[in-house]
């Protein structure tokens, strides 16, 4: 079995480093206003590029002079002729375009290519570094914005974190280093079976940047904690005096069984994501759902292969023959263990400890109420780089919105007269733009010079195109809620156009699309929730034969990504505490968290439920009280499920560190939700909940009880094949 993963790993190894092609960092859903604008000025205008990228090249003159100074106007020229490449399909000149500040010291220049960033010739970037080194050689300061420059996502620091806190944790908690090393060897080589499948698949599929990235991130954490299941389970059973061959097939029997249902439950909801219909999401989701099932099959393969090569150096101490108990009652010789001191409380306290935590989560929540979405902007690029620079210098000295104009396209194909339907459509923007709650700093209209030669250059080419584009700059910048009222306000302006001139107007632009697909996310989202939760429900409810422990589950697991948003909001909306994951500006939140943070947390919750509650579900089946069943499954599995959840912290605490926002954003959530999962969902509302309603929390409908199928998640068949005949 180990040799057919090695031989696995090196198969598709040999594949990513022959076939692998470029990921990207677009969001793009199709249908939408805003990309609907983008396939309608492709089909009329074969030579545009609406969605290629584009550069901001911002020219600053030394203090005393003047963009317009002869030297410093031919160096700005000179830097200008130095872009233009085969892939260049525009460059608005500042002095043409008027983007020079009214002491001419700053000023910037717009660039347009007819490929996307990540489909970029070398020549083209090769250019960009030549016209700033021409500025520069010049006595000007020059620096490149836009979606032209990519910032490194430095995963790998993210994961070298991830693995040391993991093995620090499994070390304590399995006090052994050879027991330590085997849940991450297994995890690595799930880890990067997933990611080299996954760069594969770049080669015949475009994949998003995050993509990988987020199978990376799953992929470690599950896979070292389905790992520690199994093999904390060995050493128990290997201590209570079995053969080894015996305690490993005990161990995958029954935690084996958990790690199944587990990790089933994480794929449901990874793949659920696939019933919003948005592309990026559901590449996301599948690719997660990958690396979580790679996890379990490697859990349950390769790691028992794995321990009959280790043998006794696994456990802590040689296993005993003839030293046998049974399942459902801990170790006489076992000390009290923190884990069996806390539930003994947690029974005497139950119902102060049940309010308690339902009112901390509920206070840690409350800045959900605050909740803004948006696509992450340039605003949120590390400190210091050249994508920051130039956006700070564009805010500083032309406002936010220039760095995110919106684009009007007016569609007249079935207008009667097509330059006064455009001329309807400004003049509705102008006088929006006078009133006094106005966010419209300037109106770009679609032929901006009064000349004979202008205007018949710009009929020609509304009777050939059949459409113009007006440009709208906002005060506010790209991700502020004021610039998303806008593009609602200028949308609802126009909306009327077709009936008064047979003309359309569509909105676009990256904060309108933005807009469109937030409020995509917001109308499925109802229905992925449904069919996640109404999936995963009916597993629990075969996996527990109970009604009441998949409903406990899942609102438990509201408090726990209600905490998480909250805490999300506090770092990176508010700005608290944000230096601590290297942060030194506020905006709104990664526009896709939400529902990416409930499926995959709402896997993961399900995680914790399944590997705590089946063991107390065990102890309850073997004949123990159902007060006492609670307290000797929680004494048994609160340890490992504490470990399991410090290693996910860590490991999705890692990629807090990195430069790319989106990771930086899913990192920092996914910590604090399963955080909060674990240690105060788990540990004290469930187990509290549980203590209060007895044996009630077992009951199931008797007509329910004979349409679901029993799964044996407790290993109590097989307790009963191996017992003494």
């Amino acid at each position: 079995m180990t040799g057919i993963w090695v031989l696995l790993l090196l198969v598709v190894a040999l594949g990513a480093a022959t076939l692998s092609g470029k990921t990207n960092d677009s969001f793009e859903l199709s249908g939408i206003e805003s990309t609907q604008a983008f396939d309608l000025i492709r089909d009329r205008d074969p030579t545009a590029a609406p969605e290629g990228a584009t550069a901001r090249v911002v020219f600053q003159a030394p203090d005393g002079e003047s963009l317009a100074d002869p030297a410093n106007q031919q160096a700005v020229s000179d830097a200008l002729a130095a872009l233009r490449t085969s892939g260049v399909v525009s460059i608005l000149d500042p002095f043409a375009a008027g983007t020079i500040t009214e002491d001419g010291r700053t000023g910037y220049a717009s660039v347009s290519y007819a490929r996307s960033a990540v489909d970029l010739s070398q020549a083209d970037r090769e250019a960009l570094e030549a016209a700033r080194d021409v500025a520069e050689e010049a006595g000007l300061t020059a620096t490149i914005g836009g979606d032209v420059i990519g910032v490194e996502i430095g995963g790998a620091l993210a994961e070298l974190i991830g693995v040391a806190i993991a093995f620090v944790v499994l070390a304590l908690t399995l006090g052994s280093l050879v027991a330590a090393g085997m849940p991450l060897l297994t995890a690595l080589v799930g880890v990067g079976i997933g990611i080299t499948a996954i760069a594969t698949l770049t080669g015949f599929v475009e994949l998003g940047t995050t993509t990988p990235a987020l199978g990376t991130m799953l992929g470690l954490a599950v896979g070292i904690d389905y790992a520690l299941f199994i093999l904390s389970r060995y050493q128990a059973e290997a201590r209570r005096g079995r053969p080894l061959e015996e305690a490993a097939g005990r161990a995958v029997g029954t935690a084996g069984s958990a790690v199944v249902f587990a990790g089933l439950t994480v794929v449901i909801a990874l793949v659920g994501l696939a019933v919003c219909g948005i592309g990026f999401l559901t590449e996301m989701g599948l690719a997660g759902a990958f690396s979580v099932t790679l996890a379990v099959l490697i859990a349950l393969t390769l790691l028992p292969a794995l321990l009959g090569f280790a043998g006794t150096r696994v456990t802590k101490r040689s296993p005993r023959a003839g030293q046998e108990h049974t399942d459902a009652e801990p170790n006489p010789g076992e000390p009290r263990t923190l884990g069996r001191r806390w539930i003994e409380g947690l029974a005497r306290f139950r119902w102060p400890a049940l309010l308690a935590g339902i009112v901390a989560a509920a206070v840690a929540a409350v800045p959900v109420a605050s909740l803004q979405l948006a696509l992450p902007d340039d605003s949120t690029k590390p400190a210091g780089s050249d994508v920051r620079l130039a956006y700070d210098l564009i805010d500083e000295h032309f406002g936010a919105g220039a760095n995110g104009p919106l684009l009007v396209v007016i569609d007249t194909k079935e207008a009667p007269d097509p330059a006064a339907a455009v001329a309807a459509a400004t003049e509705r923007l102008q006088t929006l733009a006078t009133r006094d709650d106005s966010n419209i700093a300037a109106l770009v209209p679609a032929v901006t010079s009064d000349s004979p030669q202008a205007r018949q250059a710009y009929l020609r080419q509304l009777d050939t195109a059949q459409f113009a584009t007006l440009t709208v700059i906002p005060h506010s910048g790209p991700s502020d809620e004021s610039t998303k009222d806008l593009v609602a306000d200028i949308r609802d302006t126009l909306s009327d156009l077709p009936d008064q001139s047979g003309a359309r107007a569509l909105v676009t632009g990256v904060t309108a699309v933005g807009v469109d697909i937030s409020n995509e996310l917001t109308e499925v989202f109802p229905l992925y929730l449904a069919v996640v939760v109404g999936l995963a429900f009916i597993l629990l409810i075969a996996v527990f034969r109970s009604i009441w422990v998949p409903v406990k589950a899942a609102l438990g697991f509201l408090f726990s990504v209600g905490v998480s948003l909250g805490a999300t909001v506090a770092v990176f909306q508010w700005g608290w505490l944000n230096e601590l994951v290297g942060l030194d500006t506020t905006g709104p939140v990664l526009f896709l968290l939400p529902i990416l943070l409930t499926g995959i947390l709402f896997g993961l919750a399900m995680d914790y439920e399944v590997f705590l509650v089946t063991r107390m579900r065990e102890a309850y089946v073997h004949g123990a009280p159902a007060r006492q069943a609670v307290i000797d499954g929680f004494t048994h599995s609160a340890r490992v499920v504490a470990a399991a959840a410090l290693i996910m912290v860590g490991v999705f605490a890692g990629f807090t560190l990195t430069d790319d926002i989106i990771l930086k954003t899913i990192g920092f959530a996914l910590a604090i939700g399963v955080l909060v999962d674990a240690f105060l969902v788990r540990m004290l509302i469930v187990p509290a909940t549980m203590l209060i309603l007895g044996r009630r929390i077992w009951w199931m409908p008797r007509w329910m009880g004979r349409l679901v199928p029993t799964l044996d998640v407790e290993g109590e068949e097989l307790a009963k094949h191996l017992a003494p005949r």
